[in-house]
């Protein structure tokens, strides 16, 4: 890459109209998950900016990541690489291979220390195990420590660059770790999921390129506009939830009328996603949506969770077998509060004060 243009550039480059980069901005505000207030830094930061120089290893992993990342809708994945940032080493993204790429490599590290952003998918072998994963002739835990030190940001692609991911399931033959603690303090934003959905891995990498700090985080370094809700609080069965009404197979006439599969081994009430609002294949649907539970899978360590069929004992200390059946047999007993990231409802009124003829709702 011999001059880093504008995203305003890039657009001029290709014949597209100023119309066409507007429309582009709106599109990558609503994606990063700001506020339309947001709008006018976005324009100028696409404007004034040169495109981020990107930089992607591959560790120990299925390459699910890059899938998913190729299915971004919003913007399409082809735009995002060839017009949004200077993707210059990617594994299963770049034409290039061998010695010349990997002197490539080396090149994008010296030129632009400091400047470019790692993105990294895949857990790290360590230990006496770092052989099982080797890149470019090196072990890939020793490639990612001396990338990093060049890195602006690290941005943790997947719950194996997270957490481990499948590698570090018990009982973890080849010691595979999350990223972190191989990357000093570099900044770090945590896109945790297995795979992550796509539009929250455009959304991250865009939101460090063009405003150069990383998104408000949580404890865990994720993104807040991404992970700030557990899929329980966005999810369209939670209703029956509430009212205790559950399928107990994937069969039975619950399952088919849609209610709630908690009894089916749904971790969504401990699962941290935009799957419930930003959904899969550009908003068509997501795995409960589906049919199938939440199996939890930007947690960490959630392979060792198996088997996924299996129902979470309790709930916030609370029995809920023992909710829906009070709720069955049919008195209201109150509401809690959950403490926490958002609101939970654990028990409903069905009728209280029927002689004034209010009904009170959670």
């Amino acid at each position: 890459m011999s001059k880093r243009e504008s995203l305003w550039e890039a657009y001029l480059a290709k014949g597209m109209s100023r119309r066409s980069f507007l429309k582009g901005c709106v599109t990558l505000t609503s994606l990063m998950g700001l506020s339309t207030d947001m709008m006018t830094k976005v324009v100028e930061a696409a404007e004034t900016k040169p495109l981020p120089v990107v930089i992607w290893l591959h560790g120990h992993e299925c390459t699910g990541c890059d899938e998913s990342f190729i299915r971004s809708g919003a913007p399409l994945a082809s735009d995002l690489v060839l017009n949004s940032i200077a993707l210059e080493y990617s594994h299963v993204l770049s034409a290039g291979c061998g010695e010349p790429f990997e002197e490539h490599l080396e090149t994008t590290i010296k030129k632009y220390h400091g400047e470019y952003i790692l993105a990294v998918e895949g857990a790290v072998a360590s230990g006496a195990h770092e052989y099982t994963c080797m890149s470019g002739g090196h072990p890939f835990s020793h490639t990612l420590k001396r990338v990093a030190e060049g890195a602006k940001a690290v941005i943790a692609y997947g719950t194996c660059a997270t957490a481990g991911g499948i590698q570090a399931a018990a009982p973890n033959p080849t010691e595979s770790k999350g990223i972190r603690s191989f990357i000093g303090a570099k900044p770090y934003i945590a896109v945790p999921g297995c795979p992550p959905i796509p539009e929250v891995m455009t959304g991250v990498v865009m939101h460090v390129a063009l405003f150069g700090t990383l998104p408000p985080l949580d404890g865990e370094g994720r993104p807040r506009q991404f992970y700030g809700n557990r899929i329980h609080d966005t999810c369209y069965r939670r209703p029956f939830f509430d009212a205790g009404m559950f399928a107990d197979r994937f069969d039975d006439a619950g399952a088919k009328a849609g209610w709630c599969l908690y009894h089916l081994g749904c971790r969504g009430p401990e699962t941290y996603n935009s799957c419930g609002n930003l959904r899969w294949y550009q908003g068509l649907s997501y795995p409960i949506q589906s049919g199938a539970p939440c199996i939890g899978c930007s947690n960490a360590n959630f392979w060792d969770d198996a088997p996924f069929s299996k129902r979470l004992p309790e709930y916030d200390g609370i029995d809920v077998d023992m909710v829906g059946a009070g709720l069955a047999v049919a008195t209201a007993v109150g509401v809690a509060a959950h403490a926490g990231a958002s609101l939970v409802q654990k028990k409903c009124h069905e009728k209280q004060l029927e002689n004034e003829g209010k009904q009170v709702h959670e």
